[in-house]
């Protein structure tokens, strides 16, 4: 019953992203072992987007499907129930741990150029951040993906990534990347994302400044 409306699509009248139902963002099949998963039955039943941020700092990897029958993970059911709920935009900042108010003045960074861009600062829990992320790709538009994912980029804590056939480590700037430059991630197709090179051109995007800069310009002048 907690999904019927969402899957329905005769009767669905919820927030819509990109002019439809945002459960059509994860292919039939993928939609289809989610419902009927343990996971999502037991732990994502009734959740809102307070208790879901419970359930998220409880995950130990991240991933898509895995084993021969593609059994969901537990990372890839909560990012389907964040398209269920569809989330205020400061509700996925706070899963981010993009919250300003605790970041020291000295550790503040600003990105692309605009005063009020979020800042970012390491939270406790990695794997909230990394869900916060995944649905951000699929959900938000193309200039507040890249100007809050790539902030991201200067996190290098390690992941636990589950795969079809096992584990493997990852990080989370990697993981960010592949967000930003793949068209499938956690078994599920992305949405094509323009370059960032044509919104810089049509002057959507301030262009980026790379953390490592100063670092290239010494190795250049040696």
């Amino acid at each position: 019953a907690d999904a019927k409306a969402l899957l329905d699509e005769r009767g669905y009248s919820g927030t819509l992203i990109r002019g439809q139902n945002p459960a059509l963002l994860f292919e039939k099949a993928v939609r289809d072992r989610i419902v009927e998963s343990y996971y999502w039955k037991e732990q994502c039943f009734g959740l809102n987007a307070a208790t879901l941020c419970d359930r998220a700092v409880e995950l130990t990897f991240v991933g898509g499907t895995y084993g021969g029958m593609g059994k969901p993970t537990p990372f890839l059911c909560l990012a389907f129930k964040l398209l269920q709920l569809v989330p205020e935009k400061e509700v996925i900042l706070e899963y981010l741990n993009f919250g300003e108010e605790s970041v020291d003045e000295d550790e503040e960074t600003t990105h692309g150029g605009e005063e009020d861009q979020p800042r970012t600062r390491q939270g406790e829990f990695k794997y909230l951040r990394a869900l916060a992320a995944f649905y951000i790709r699929l959900a938000w538009e193309p200039v507040e993906i890249y100007q809050t994912l790539e902030p991201l980029l200067s996190d290098y804590r390690k992941l636990k990534r589950r795969t079809r056939d096992g584990f493997t480590l990852t990080y989370m700037d990697q993981f960010v990347d592949d967000l930003l430059t793949k068209d499938r991630m956690c078994a599920t197709s992305l949405w094509k994302l323009p370059s960032r090179a044509n919104l810089e051109d049509l002057e959507m995007l301030e262009p980026r400044v790379s953390p490592l800069g100063d670092e290239i310009e010494e190795l250049d002048t040696d």
